[in-house]
């Protein structure tokens, strides 16, 4: 309990939460990860954590020919290593499919 007047110093871990669609999830064997950060990262290392989390999996093919979404919105033809992904985000991958 903290005394009035004194704040309580903040939990500087967050997690990135990645969602897995389709043959990404079937690739990964789950339909996501929480992956804990202290600071944003890139995109580029929200893949490589995720693919270290399941090794011996497709999960690295996978993911390269993936959409991704930043929260609602698009990663698009951005560099994945300049995309920030603060802590608290959702990162969703999403591979092609027909039909759409």
């Amino acid at each position: 309990m903290s005394s009035p007047g004194i704040a309580s110093p903040p939990d500087e871990t967050q997690v990135i939460r990645v969602h897995y669609w389709a043959a990404a999830k079937s690739a990964a064997g789950v339909a996501g990860d929480d992956l804990p950060v202290d600071a944003p990262i890139s995109l580029t290392e929200v893949v490589r954590r995720a693919v270290a989390l399941h090794p011996g999996t497709r999960l690295a093919d996978v993911l390269q020919t993936c959409s991704a979404l930043l929260g609602d919105r698009p990663v698009s033809a951005a560099d994945p290593d300049e995309v920030v992904v603060p802590g608290g985000s959702t990162v969703e991958f999403l591979p092609p499919f027909a039909g759409g």
